[in-house]
């Protein structure tokens, strides 16, 4: 993967809310947080990437949190000639990408509007439109907001304790959170949770279709995203390899809920699963890439996930 040293950022999609008290206090990585159901689970189980829905947290501010100040214009401007060897950057590319994807795919294969959501930097703790989130959570969409939520040190541990180290990790996890936006646009994850309301017996399976619908968009993603340009018409990316693919799909492998259980010690328990297996999420994410389309992402069709 190599990215166009030369593009334009746009740091407007990105606020920072280390140092603003967006964050602080309690000192390095929790070993939990809450998922979908609120229940609280080991951190390997927690940090795999979802949403979470108005009634998961406590306390939620939809006014969220003010930006800090302009550090990401200086250090992402196009007068810092190192600004893409810096985490902070490099990330800003890469939800500038989707969103210009989405901006265009979403229009043209569901004829909606797209409407775009800006992606939160946070240390440690963040008050959300949801509630209070940690970094035990893992990186997670807020529909109550509209905003994708990021501690950046999440990569650190996704590298060193899950073991996807490839750089394609990182945008395959925003590209699934912007999924989950996606799915907030089109009324896929309100009526997913009406879904739940009427049959909580069916409450994890649909979890489960719902988080591999936005690893096959983010799949989608993947196959459109060397043709994303920034604001001034110049290409974000130079290429992406087959090589990047595979960082995606073994990210993929990594975070599988099988996978998780296995690592946490436990047993396999499909009971619990609630955002599929390892197996699904790479043949998911696979489907998006091939096709390139995201209506091929369909996964509450009949029969499409078992």
């Amino acid at each position: 993967m190599r990215l166009n040293e030369n593009a334009d950022l746009d740091t407007s999609q990105v606020e920072d809310l280390r140092g603003s008290g967006g964050g602080g206090g309690i000192g390095g990585l929790p070993i939990g947080g809450r998922g979908l159901t609120g229940v609280i689970v080991t951190v390997l189980l927690a940090l795999v990437g979802g949403y979470f829905g108005i009634d998961t947290l406590n306390g939620g501010d939809p006014s969220g949190q003010p930006a800090a100040g302009p550090g990401l214009e200086q250090e992402c401007g196009s007068a810092n000639a190192d600004r893409l060897k810096q985490l902070d950057c490099r990330n800003l590319l890469y939800i500038n990408s989707i969103q210009a994807y989405w901006t265009d795919e979403l229009p043209a294969a569901f004829g909606t509007t797209y409407e775009p959501a800006t992606t939160r930097y946070f240390s440690n703790q963040v008050s959300t439109g949801c509630g209070a989130a940690d970094s035990g959570t893992g990186p997670f969409y807020c529909p109550a907001d509209d905003h994708v939520y990021i501690d950046l040190t999440f990569y650190r541990l996704l590298a060193d304790q899950l073991g996807a180290p490839g750089e394609f990790a990182q945008p395959y996890v925003l590209a699934h959170e912007y999924g989950h936006h996606v799915q907030d646009l089109l009324g896929t994850e309100a009526e997913m949770r009406r879904e739940q309301q009427r049959d909580p017996d069916e409450a994890n399976h649909l979890s489960v279709k719902l988080e591999l619908q936005a690893d096959c968009y983010a799949g989608a993603w993947a196959n459109g995203a060397s043709d994303t340009e920034g604001s001034d018409g110049t290409k974000l990316f130079t290429s992406i390899t087959d090589s990047d693919i595979q960082q995606g799909l073994d990210t993929a492998s990594k975070i599988g809920d099988d996978t998780l259980q296995q690592r946490s010690g436990g047993s396999v328990n499909p009971a619990e699963f609630t955002h599929g297996t390892s197996a699904q999420r790479q043949q998911w994410f696979r489907t998006g890439y091939e096709s390139g389309d995201p209506k091929s992402c369909d996964t509450f069709a009949a029969g499409a996930v078992k």
